[in-house]
Formats: C-alpha cells, structure tokens, sequence
C-alpha cells in the first residue's frame, strides 16, 4: 500500500483465496477510471461514482464468480473505503460532512457522509425491496447495502443513504453510487479557512 499525501492518491492491493484486487484513487481528479470487476453492472456503479466524485479510479479485480457476486463486492467495498482513508491522510483543512441528493428518474436517494474516523452506516432501502427484482445483470441486488457497509467501514466514515423513492432498481441504485460520490467530493473538500482538522477534538 502506497499513499501519496500532497496528491491524496492511494493504492490498495488485496489478496485473499477468493479475490485479488487492486484498487488506485485520486482524490483530486477528474473523473476518469477504468474499472474491470468481472461484474458489468458494478463496473457501471464504479464508473459513475468516480465521473460524479471527480475522482480518478483504476479497479481491476479477479474473483471467484463462479460462485456468485459476494466476494468481489464485498472486497471492492473494502479497497475502495481503505483508499479513500488512505488517500485523505490525516484530514487536515477538509469539510469532513457532505450531503447530495441525486434524482435518477422515477428515483431520489440522499447520501449524507461525516469523516469521522468512526465507522457506522444507516441504510434504509425499502422501494429496493419493492422492485421486485433480486439482480440487476449479474450484480445481486442485496449486495448493495453489504458493498457500503464494507465501504464505509474500512473508510472509516458515517454513511447514511436514503432512498427516499423509486420503482426501478437500476436507478435506485444508480442515484445510491451518484448521491455518495458527490456527498464525498463536498466531504473530502480543502477550505482554506479550516486550520486542523473540523473537530474540537483535534483529531478525526
């Protein structure tokens, strides 16, 4: 793992018997990526959240597939919430709390983050359930709340997302992956005036 502070860039590699992954972030980017999971759905999700973070993101991962989609979202949650963490370093002059509210359609999902440096998330998804529809190409629909659950930890951030309507699941969780990129680029943002860190406390 290598990070680089004065660039908020990090790169993560995780290797385990059901994955192997690499995962680079530039915080500070443009949006560009190119993403290649084996689930094309996911890659989808990526691509977009990067475009509407201005992040910069490479993600290549082999998984075990054959068995089903569980071991690579979960493990691309992992990465991609540790490079994030990595990638802020010690969080100096950020706004720490962002927020977006992201129309897709029929669908309205708000993300609400606070770089906390403590993990929670509240997911609250119910027309998810609603649709009907249990996958979405070959991405399991459930996998949604276990993907930000394993992104959020390993961020180390407070992550709540809403769905506040929707019918159809691709844009329900398509408003999902815009809503908490653009809550993270507000979150993640240098204000000149902040000295430290936002807290009190000193430290998050």
């Amino acid at each position: 793992m290598n990070t680089e502070q004065q660039t908020r860039r990090a790169e993560v590699r995780r290797q385990t018997n059901e994955t192997d992954i690499r995962v680079a972030l530039t915080i500070d980017g443009s949006g560009a990526s190119s993403i290649k999971t084996g689930i094309g759905f996911l890659d989808h999700m990526l691509t977009l959240f990067a475009r509407h973070g201005l992040f910069d993101l490479e993600i290549e991962c082999t998984g075990d597939l054959h068995i089903d989609d569980h071991h690579t979202g979960e493990d691309a949650g992992i990465c991609l919430g540790q490079a994030v963490r990595e990638a802020l370093g010690d969080k100096q002059g950020i706004a720490r709390y962002g927020e977006a509210c992201v129309p897709m359609d029929e669908a309205l999902c708000r993300a609400v983050i606070d770089l906390s440096g403590r993990f929670y998330l509240v997911y609250e998804a119910a027309p998810l359930g609603e649709t009907g529809r249990s996958r979405v190409g070959a991405f399991s629909t459930e996998m949604a709340e276990h993907f930000w659950y394993s992104f959020a930890d390993a961020g180390r951030m407070n992550l709540h997302l809403d769905v506040i309507r929707g019918r159809n699941a691709h844009h329900i969780l398509e408003a999902q992956f815009k809503a908490t990129a653009r809550a993270l680029r507000v979150a993640a943002t240098h204000d000149n005036r902040i000295e430290g860190v936002m807290s009190t406390k000193g430290v998050i």
